[in-house]
């Protein structure tokens, strides 16, 4: 069945089913009004978050990665000079490359793309419009049995809103010939809430070549009733980019002085993508206390990406430039049925669950000079499935003392069928693999306005499927987390609260970038232990604090340093709400120094940002307006984003070439600033 059939059918089935459920005579006596119950959110350990939109929306958003900051532990980079691909993450002494260790989710469709061409787990967040997210749900570890693959350092699923009370329309410049313009509004509020988004985003950068990176997003959401007691939503998204890229430069040449540390080899580099989305979100609450769920999405997503990371390595004649092509569908979804209750005389909820996913894969490797195809290394058709049947119990024996329990399945099928007979030693084939993943999470107190957690849950990453049907292969990496920690508030439940998180994580499978040929390859097992502490909320009045510090320590099972895997790294941010209308904040981010390979450190480094909001005291005939600043790196420091070990040549080099730092400049002092009128 094809997806678009498969799609339209759900849709059908989920309206049939709420049409069904408006005839049962319970439903039709719960129209009541709406009310609004604000309340601490339950969590299963320490680590688990909710990040409300007020703590990242006073800052013009150019990047959407830049709110993940906010996590304690977590970083996300530019990774090649050119902000139209996936970031760079880290968290948890992971270098998570663009996604193979953090599992990201808008809505609960998963966003990262197995067996993708250009690393495993690419999770490109470009698509989401920043302003239409009403918050983040942040978990890390694998204790929760609804989130399955990439999730070993943890997750993160961004909540999109349901309606709008103003609309907006923000104009913004700076720059670089920086431009970013917002068009957001509901145009129904009532028994229909809906939500139409635009946003268009262009800059050159700071680069000598000029990045030229055009993003164009499109959002549309509708949410209904069909009963009292139920609910659907509908969201569709459309996303198109396109860019230039600097690269990662290598060091030797800037102490040299031969290239400016925003300059290029190759200034062909860059790419461009596409990818739509559709999502369809419904639940039915019972009577009883029990709440069914149904959701399924689908996407369809275009790649293509020019790099040459090193230089003339391969090919001194013509260079060493890669081109890397993904064009896929995704579809899938999950249905499962939630209880909650007495059993044994005791508070309890269960929920049973089963989520679903295929993708349908072309994914290409080959060499190309200035954008220009020659030659192919690997091209390969992939079909890949995962069937994810999960249960969790959650029980409360006493007052002080709450289990979370539960159980995931995976089983996957890997199907990798070669297009390229003339390429030697292409993995081909079909496989199957299956985990079973047991958490177990106990929750104490509080007593004192304190909590106490303790939390073990087994959880996994998919490797490549092109590696999967190799003989002796891992398709399913093991990993077990371990964590304990404590959430406090001891100044009550309106003033800072204080996590402080001790972690611990064993994989059975490390990936780690091969810069000179943008492929994976397979290390072995690894151990990482590490401590987090953060502290967030009003401090006095107007004046409110968000920051955290985060220790690692990640090595392969001989005892070496993986590489790249952050240290320590650090978040803090002030904010003031002056009472004339004037919000400021300014946040510091710090990443400390990095261990590229046995000789190899990439340095430490520091970044404060400026944020700058007023109310214009203008008299409208509707709204109200707004005048904003962003200031990012306040001190205009020379700092480094993505840095890599790896050997290149360059012209005149010997035929071996050298092994050297090469990373990706970061931003200089950059001022911009807009309006916005809100309606």
């Amino acid at each position: 069945m094809s997806f678009p059939s498969l799609f339209f059918q759900l849709i059908a089935l989920f309206c049939a089913l709420s049409s069904a459920l408006a005839h049962d005579p319970d439903a039709e006596f719960v129209d009541v009004p709406e009310v609004s119950i604000i309340g601490a959110r339950p969590v299963a350990a320490s680590s688990q978050q909710f990040i409300p939109d007020k703590e990242y929306l006073l800052q013009p958003q150019g990047r959407p990665a830049q709110v993940l900051r906010l996590i304690p532990g977590m970083i996300a980079m530019e990774h090649s000079g050119g902000a139209g691909k996936a970031d760079q993450y880290f968290l948890r002494g992971f270098d998570a490359d663009h996604g193979t260790d953090v599992a990201f989710f808008a809505d609960g469709m998963p966003i990262n793309l197995r067996s993708h061409a250009h690393g495993q787990g690419y999770a490109d967040l470009n698509f989401i419009i920043p302003e239409t997210i009403e918050g983040l749900d942040v978990s890390k570890g694998a204790y929760l049995p609804e989130v399955g693959d990439f999730a070993t350092a943890g997750a993160v699923n961004f909540r999109t809103r349901e309606v709008l009370k103003e609309g907006v329309v923000q104009l913004s410049s700076g720059q670089f010939d920086t431009q970013r313009h917002l068009v957001m509004f509901s145009p129904t509020r009532d028994k229909v809430r809906s939500l139409i988004a635009a946003e268009g985003y262009y800059t050159n950068g700071p680069f000598q070549n000029d990045n030229r990176y055009f993003r164009a997003n499109l959002l549309g959401k509708i949410t209904m009733n069909p009963t009292g007691r139920s609910e659907l939503s509908v969201t569709g998204t459309f996303h198109k980019a396109q860019w230039n890229a600097s690269g990662e430069v290598p060091l030797r040449a800037v102490t040299a002085g031969t290239l400016d540390r925003f300059g290029s080899f190759d200034p062909s580099e860059g790419g461009n993508t596409t990818r739509s989305t559709a999502r369809v979100n419904y639940h039915h609450d019972t009577t009883s206390g029990g709440r069914f769920f149904a959701n399924a999405y689908g996407q369809y997503y275009k790649f293509d990406l020019y790099t040459n990371f090193t230089v003339l390595l391969n090919d001194p004649v013509n260079g060493d430039g890669l081109q890397q092509s993904d064009r896929r569908v995704v579809y899938g979804g999950d249905v499962g049925y939630r209880q909650a209750g007495r059993f044994l005389d005791l508070d309890s909820a269960v929920t049973v669950g089963v989520q679903t996913r295929v993708d349908d894969i072309h994914a290409r490797l080959g060499t190309q000079v200035k954008r220009n195809p020659l030659g192919t290394t690997t091209d390969s058709d992939v079909m890949e499935a995962s069937y994810s049947p999960f249960v969790k119990a959650e029980i409360q024996p006493v007052s002080w003392m709450r289990l979370v329990v539960g159980v995931r399945g995976e089983f996957f099928t890997f199907d990798v069928r070669n297009r390229c007979p003339a390429c030697a030693g292409q993995a081909t084939g079909r496989t199957t693999s299956g985990l079973a993943l047991p958490k177990a999470n106990m929750i104490l107190g509080p007593w004192l306005a304190t909590e106490l957690f303790a939390n073990y849950g087994e959880g996994y990453h998919s490797n490549d499927a092109r590696s999967a049907v190799a003989p002796g292969s891992v398709p399913l990496a093991r990993a077990r987390t371990y964590e304990v920690g404590a959430r406090s508030r001891p100044w009550g439940p309106e003033g800072v609260e204080l996590v402080a998180t001790l972690w611990a994580i064993d994989l059975q499978s490390e990936l780690v970038l091969a810069g000179d040929s943008g492929t994976t390859e397979v290390r072995g097992s690894t151990t990482r232990r590490g401590l987090e502490v953060a502290a967030r909320g009003q401090v006095w009045g107007p004046l409110s604090f968000n920051g955290s510090l985060a220790w690692s320590r990640a090595r392969f099972e001989n005892g070496t340093s993986v590489p790249n895997a952050p240290e320590l790294t650090a978040y803090g941010a002030l904010l003031l709400r002056w009472p004339e209308g004037l919000s400021s904040q300014i946040q510091a981010t710090y990443l400390g120094v990095r261990s590229l390979d046995e000789n190899l450190k990439a340095p430490a480094w520091v970044d404060i940002d400026l944020s700058e909001r007023y109310r214009l005291p203008v008299t409208l005939p509707h709204g109200r307006m707004e005048a904003f600043l962003f200031v990012q790196n306040l001190l205009d420091t020379k700092w480094e984003q993505a840095t890599f070990g790896f050997r290149s040549r360059l012209a005149g080099e010997p035929a071996g070439g050298i092994r050297d730092i090469h990373f990706v400049p970061g931003s200089p002092r950059f001022f911009m600033g807009g309006v916005a009128w809100y309606f």
